[in-house]
């Protein structure tokens, strides 16, 4: 048995664990960098890109549909081999990772050390290999892993997750998705464009993670016509031959595998979390200050999907930076965090920034609206489906938040996120420039209905110009 000390031990190699060495090692403490399981991060393995490649072959096979309006003949007959693609997702994958190695954990030499690690004591890691890591300041960031009830492992390979998706060679005639948050809307999407019959089910009576009841009605409608959607009821699973039934309410149908997508849990039960003195909030991960990643007032740190908050690529690499430079400083120092912004890659996008309708206080609060139908951009598109509800405070027009189901939603919701990080009211961003014809209009056309509600008006008799002298 080996006993190393160092500066700070960090535990995962992913997005946040990554981010925390860039703080640590330029400050010229030693630490290690260490990691059970494969290398790479949850964005490049298993998450963001595999499925974002995955999602950009199914819309273009799904093009097709709309050839016949030009005028393009035998559209209908335009088939796609499915093991192909998903071997050109898996290359896509594979070499994202290899991306990610080659730039990072390839040229650490030894202080990359590929082990699982549990605590002994508060400053003392155990590795798997019997070796010790005893270090000054620690960084937990061991992410995360798909949330799969028990009872179901027992249908072995029938029963997918992320992890497990991936690495399909062809895809079964018949699925159904359990979750229908934002990886199962835009695997199912995806995967019934590409020919499987599907079937999505949620305990939840929204989806897309949106709060907002028109921009949910709105979402429903669209996506119900892709694949059939049943959601609030508990999902049951059982045998049926070969295959697997799946049942929730007065529903049951049978399908070749089933793909679950009911959120992921923080990799923390084996830890030994115990041994540092680490107590557990209500959700089974230690009570931190989000702005420091502090763990108390203790010499400990975590960040990324461990902590359960904010599961998503840029706020994990904030996260690690954060935790990484208060392991490499004397003094903790807080910091402000981005304003949320969420985003699903389905057809249209679902979009979430700032403050969600569910977090409004109605009596101070404004709303703006347009409906997608209308906006020339889109018509000429053939996407003109959707809505944006924009948020403002009633009395100073401030940007608060937005919930929408637009395409290009992407692009609107950073747009939003931004006006709203700047704090600008409503008014201001009516100053901006629109251009004709753009899917941006469609925003302008629901903060012009924002500012009819809101009180502080922009000086001058033309709203939209700022008047000299």
């Amino acid at each position: 048995m080996a006993e190393k000390s160092v500066d700070v031990a960090i535990i995962g190699s992913g997005t946040a664990g990554l981010n925390a060495t860039s703080k640590v090692g330029p400050a010229g403490k030693s630490f290690v960098l260490i990691n059970g399981g494969e290398p790479g991060t949850t964005c490049a393995r298993v998450g963001c890109m595999p499925s974002k490649a995955l999602i950009q072959v199914a819309e273009d096979y799904h093009r097709r549909t709309h050839l016949g309006r030009y005028g393009v003949d035998g559209h209908e007959e335009l088939t796609i081999d499915i093991p192909e693609a998903m071997e050109h997702v898996q290359d896509m994958r594979d070499n994202f990772v290899d991306r990610v190695l080659s730039n990072s954990t390839d040229n650490m030499g030894e202080k990359f050390v590929e082990a699982y690690a549990k605590f002994i004591d508060p400053n003392t890691l155990e590795l798997d290999n019997g070796d010790r890591i005893r270090a000054e300041k620690i960084v937990i960031a061991t992410g995360s892993r798909p949330v799969l009830p028990k009872a179901w492992k027992a249908f072995g390979s029938k029963v997918l997750t992320t992890d497990s998706f991936f690495e399909l060679e062809n895809l079964p005639e018949s699925m159904a998705i359990v979750g229908l948050g934002v990886i199962g809307l835009e695997l199912g999407q995806s995967i019934n464009r590409l020919g499987v019959d599907l079937t999505g089910f949620d305990l939840a009576e929204q989806i897309g993670g949106i709060t907002d009841p028109e921009v949910s009605k709105v979402a429903l409608e669209i996506m119900s016509r892709e694949f059939p959607i049943h959601l609030g009821k508990t999902v049951e699973i059982s045998e049926e031959g070969d295959k697997l039934r799946v049942t929730a309410g007065d529903t049951s149908v049978v399908v070749d595998k089933v793909l679950v997508s009911m959120g992921r849990i923080p990799n923390v039960d084996n830890l030994a979390l115990e041994n540092a003195g680490i107590e557990l909030n209500k959700h089974g991960v230690p009570h931190y200050n989000p702005n420091t990643m502090q763990i108390g007032d203790s010499h400990i740190f975590i960040a990324g999907d461990m902590n359960g908050d904010r599961q998503i690529l840029h706020e994990a690499g904030d996260e690690g930076k954060i935790a990484g430079y208060n392991t490499a400083n004397d003094t903790v120092q807080g910091f402000k965090r981005k304003v949320p912004l969420a985003i699903t890659f389905s057809d249209p996008n679902i979009c979430l920034a700032g403050t969600r309708y569910s977090e409004l206080d109605p009596k101070t609060t404004a709303i703006g609206e347009v409906r997608l139908n209308p906006v020339g951009r889109a018509m000429i598109m053939g996407q003109n489906r959707g809505i944006i509800r924009v948020y403002g405070d009633k009395a100073t027009g401030q940007m608060l938040g937005v919930e929408m189901i637009s395409v290009r939603g992407e692009n609107l919701g950073h747009l939003l996120n931004w006006a709203i990080t700047q704090e600008l009211s409503v008014g201001d961003l009516l100053r901006m420039p629109f251009y004709h014809p753009v899917i941006e209009e469609a925003l302008q056309a629901a903060l012009n209905n924002l500012y009819s509600k809101v009180e502080r008006k922009n000086e001058g008799p033309i709203k939209e110009l700022i008047p000299l002298g």
